[in-house]
């Protein structure tokens, strides 16, 4: 029997905040992660050219995967046959594939919390257990290799994030070696969620193949491609088990929009334009360490990568969610509640993205700073 699941409260921001702006009120998305550009111009332009002169149909593109499994060595020195890539149709099909290609229904998968929220629900949704474990700042909101070798029982599967969704925060080299050394003795195999790669402010950023040859590969050409709506993404299996992955999306998913995977091969060689992307992310991350200590938020997850920044709001609220909703109507800023990363404590923190351009991230802070300041403080 199928699994009730939490909805994923920001959705439920994002519809009103669309409902706000077809009012004709102006609003800012801080409330999901993705980013305001467009895919890039040459993939834009080889689009149109595809769709000029080819039918498409059901297809996966060996250049593709051949061109991933080039990035591989290029990015991160580690050689990955194409036969164990499979295209997807963005990185939530890719999780599911490998949780269902890799462990059985009541099989336990830890993870941290907080962590993305489709982490926990997609578990329980294939009827396996979720083990959240609570991750703070003495962690850098991350799981460590000591938190895992103390879970009794062991789990059969980890997931990790790095840089992670809600905090941005990166595993360091160290710890990443650990966790796989401790992986290995308690017999758990790693989905590593590597979605945000290309997406750092300094710390380096490793893949767990560089550790971990057995792991899955979770990636996305939705954050740093800036490809969100294009739906395409890709699992690297292990070798033993790129068979089954096969298997399964070929009946699972068929397989990834065809214009899609077109255009991804042209934009994973438009890295100017995608590097200038990231400069914009930077310099609204540094706004954003600027002001939030005005706003009262000086307790914040180290952003390391992604585009995101996670706040510790318990001075103003024990709500999340209904004060996000109502900083919403307020101010017409759409932000994310705690409550959708961390069920325990996510009642006091929020996340802010900030994948918008420059301009609106000054314009959204110059409405934040004058609300907060005025909201009475417990």
């Amino acid at each position: 029997m199928g699994q009730d699941i939490s909805p994923f409260q920001a959705i439920a921001i994002s519809r009103r905040a669309h409902e706000m702006k077809a009012e004709g009120r102006r609003i800012f998305h801080m409330e999901f992660g993705q980013p305001s550009t467009g895919a890039p111009s040459a993939a834009i332009a080889g689009a149109h050219t595809i769709l000029d002169t080819e039918a498409m149909g059901y297809w996966e593109s060996v250049p593709l995967k051949a061109r991933i499994a080039r990035h591989y060595w290029d990015s991160y020195g580690v050689e990955v046959p194409i036969d164990r890539i499979a295209i997807t149709c963005g990185a939530s099909p890719a999780l599911v594939l490998a949780l269902s290609g890799a462990f059985n229904p009541g099989d336990r998968i830890a993870l941290a919390r907080p962590g993305y929220v489709a982490y926990r629900n997609t578990i329980r949704a294939l009827n396996m257990v979720p083990v959240e474990i609570p991750c703070g700042e003495a962690e850098r909101y991350q799981l460590t290799a000591a938190a895992l070798a103390a879970l009794d029982p062991p789990p059969q599967g980890i997931i990790l994030a790095s840089p992670a969704n809600p905090t941005g925060t990166i595993i360091g080299v160290a710890e990443l070696a650990a966790i796989v050394e401790t992986a290995r003795k308690i017999g758990a195999r790693i989905i590593s969620d590597e979605i945000y790669h290309g997406l750092s402010y300094g710390p380096k950023v490793h893949s767990l193949l560089e550790f971990d040859p057995s792991a899955y590969i979770v990636n996305s050409f939705s954050k740093y491609f800036s490809m969100a709506g294009w739906r395409l993404g890709w699992l690297v299996s292990p070798e033993e088990n790129a068979a089954r992955t096969a298997a399964y999306i070929g009946n699972l998913f068929l397989t990834a929009p065809s214009l899609a995977q077109h255009a991804g091969l042209i934009a994973m060689d438009s890295r100017d334009e995608l590097e200038a992307n990231v400069a914009v992310y930077r310099a609204n991350r540094a706004l954003l360490l600027d002001a939030l200590p005005r706003l009262g938020l000086e307790r914040i997850a180290p952003p390391d990568g992604a585009f995101y920044i996670y706040a510790d709001i318990s001075r103003y609220t024990d709500d999340s969610l209904a004060f996000c909703l109502k900083l919403l109507e307020e101010t017409g800023v759409a932000t994310a509640p705690g409550v959708d990363f961390d069920p325990v404590e996510g009642h006091r923190f929020m996340r802010f993205s900030f994948a918008l351009s420059t301009t609106e991230t000054k314009e959204a802070l110059a409405r934040l700073e004058p609300w907060f300041n005025a909201h009475p403080r417990r």
